[in-house]
């Protein structure tokens, strides 16, 4: 391997390589919570937490103000640990269930994937959401054509998932990758850019296919201009505050940025 150049992307899932706009999780808390204690959340709501294990972000949700108080006004008291037990065990099947029907591959991905392994750009990933459900999406998108040289799922480490740094390091682990700074991170929700910048890695925010953006393909491709620049900026401005290296709109544009982090490094910068 070259000790100057990127050896490997992280990539995360719904909204980074599949799920144009992440809508699988979200949309299934929201069926969560509404079936198994009849607690109504938005999708807006449901969107806050994402990129965390979904345990975490089950609890998190009961920790939004407004969920909290429509939950104390329906159950008299704020959400238990029995209480997110109970909504991941209603999640789990629900996701498991549908979690295929949202497996295409975002426009692009496909090729830029071949591209980067023509480079010998090495293809990890990982994910939010458990186990269960990734041995549901991972071959529904192979597929459909994407498919990672490694994945691992938030439950699989002992150590816990976002924003900590192990599932991204331990991608590093998997495909030999000889230094986190060969590496780049790439995600659309905000503990997934954590998660990159703990691991010592490159962080690369999606501004447009994913959770901040929170529009489907169809909706994208019909929203007016100025909707969609409102959208991308709001977007742009959360993943650089989280600390990003750089933000593009969705992986088609990652070329570009690994060509420009190549320079970097080849100068002597690190992430």
């Amino acid at each position: 391997m070259s000790m100057n150049k990127i050896n490997a992307v992280v990539l995360d899932w719904a909204g980074t390589t599949v799920d144009f706009g992440s809508f699988a999780p979200t949309q299934i808390f929201v069926e969560a919570f509404k079936q198994t204690f009849d607690i109504d959340i938005s999708l807006a709501e449901a969107r806050i937490p994402m990129g965390l294990g979904k345990w975490q972000h089950i609890e998190a949700l009961g920790k939004l103000a407004a969920v909290d108080e429509r939950w104390r006004r329906r159950l008299g008291r704020s959400m238990s640990r029995q209480d997110i037990d109970a909504l991941y065990q209603a999640f789990m099947p629900l996701q498991q269930a549908k979690v295929a029907d949202f497996a295409d591959p975002i426009d692009g991905v496909p090729q830029v994937i071949a591209g980067l392994r023509e480079q010998g750009v090495k293809i990890g990933s990982c994910s939010g959401y458990p186990r269960a459900v990734m041995e549901v999406l991972a071959p529904a998108a192979a597929a459909r054509g994407y498919a990672p040289d490694y994945w691992v799922a938030t439950d699989d480490l002992a150590a816990g998932g976002r924003p900590g740094p192990w599932m991204a390091l331990q991608n590093m682990i998997a495909l030999g990758v000889d230094a986190v700074a060969h590496c780049v991170k790439v995600d659309d929700a905000l503990p997934g850019i954590a998660e990159g910048l703990n691991a010592g890695m490159w962080s690369v925010g999606l501004a447009v296919s994913g959770n901040e953006f929170g529009a489907s393909l169809r909706e994208y491709r019909r929203m007016a201009a100025a909707e969609v620049e409102r959208r991308r900026a709001a977007a742009a401005d959360k993943l650089y505050a989280a600390g990003a290296h750089y933000v593009i709109d969705t992986l088609v544009q990652l070329p570009g940025v690994i060509a420009d982090i190549n320079r970097r490094l080849a100068a002597g910068e690190r992430p």
